[in-house]
């Protein structure tokens, strides 16, 4: 297939910040029911961690599907605690859901994917309230999940013996973190964080949340999810409060590499270059530079191809000129 000749660019004008809806970033969960069965991606080729006798199987959309009803809290390939961080790969990896998804669902493909490449890797639920059921996350506040995440992190060092981890997030599982980063000190506790179609300046869904404004619903909707415990949806909105004061000071700290990864096929962040960061060490990619005929929409990137395969070069080689295997890609939606 075609590629284009430029995968990884570095963005230095920031697009503008728009209202928005986030009440489906990321509706993995919930699409994945209605959705067709998709094939496995099939990642670089991967080499076994020393202490594993064979490669982890590589999920799909029924292993997720699966996962979010019995296996919320896990996922294979992740949450080892006696995992020794190798000299080939001396940070650990801890993954992070997207709204409405959880850890089991959601790293499927990519937790078994690094670990047969040898990395430690950690997957956490954040976000949970009573309308979960112990499997629907990123409800509740944002600031709430990334103190949750904070503590994840915590653990991980203590068990791996790591000084920094990396980060891996999809949807709020990538914007999140910037919370940790830039109003808890993390930053001195992470390398690297790979956001996958974050949520980073919020979205517009398409314009719907404008024509709430102009309708005067918005603040009946927000007031609404506030009472009923989704505050981390309403957060999620371009040009809200949280929006604002997280991204007061700008998109980066020092010390933390960045990687985004999005694809213009998203209808839930939107525009999808609300994702994109600016500033320090910043890498901006868009999927359909990469491999044109990728169609794989926000939920879908889960399990698309290049999008693991770009996964994977950021936290190993980082080569600038790597292009991914325009195979395997993900669902539409």
């Amino acid at each position: 297939m075609t590629r284009a000749p430029s995968p990884r660019r570095t963005v230095r004008h920031r697009p503008p910040r728009r209202a928005a809806a986030a009440a489906l970033c990321l509706a993995a969960a919930g699409l994945a029911l209605a959705a067709p069965a998709q094939a496995t991606p099939a990642p670089a080729p991967a080499t076994k961690a020393p202490t594993r006798t064979a490669a982890l199987p590589i999920g799909d959309l029924g292993t997720a599907v699966h996962n979010f009803l019995f296996s919320p809290d896990a996922v294979a390939g992740a949450n080892d605690w006696h995992c020794t961080p190798s000299a080939a790969h001396p940070y650990p990896v801890v993954l992070a859901h997207g709204t409405l998804a959880n850890a089991g669902a959601n790293w499927v493909a990519l937790a078994p994917t690094l670990a047969n490449q040898g990395y430690c890797v950690y997957a956490l639920n954040y976000g949970m309230n009573h309308l979960s059921a112990g499997r629907v996350g990123g409800l509740t506040d944002i600031g709430d999940s990334a103190r949750q995440l904070g503590a994840f992190v915590d653990k991980v060092l203590a068990a791996t013996g790591a000084k920094k981890a990396d980060i891996v997030g999809h949807s709020q599982g990538g914007m999140m973190p910037h919370y940790y980063l830039k109003r808890l000190g993390g930053a001195a506790k992470v390398r690297t964080l790979v956001g996958i179609a974050p949520s980073n300046h919020g979205t517009t869904l398409d314009g719907l949340l404008t024509l709430g404004k102009q309708m005067n619903a918005l603040g009946f909707v927000n007031n609404l999810l506030d009472t009923t415990g989704l505050t981390g949806l309403k957060q999620q909105e371009a040009e809200s409060d949280f929006q604002k004061e997280l991204w007061k000071d700008g998109d980066t700290v020092p010390g933390v590499r960045y990687v985004v990864i999005g694809t213009r096929q998203d209808t839930v962040v939107t525009p999808y270059t609300n994702g994109f960061l600016h500033g320090g060490d910043v890498t901006d990619i868009t999927l359909q530079d990469q491999c044109p005929d990728d169609k794989t929409g926000h939920a879908g990137l889960f399990l698309d191809g290049p999008t693991l395969q770009n996964v994977v070069n950021a936290l190993g080689p980082n080569d600038p000129r790597f292009t991914p295997e325009c195979r395997d890609y993900g669902p539409a939606f």
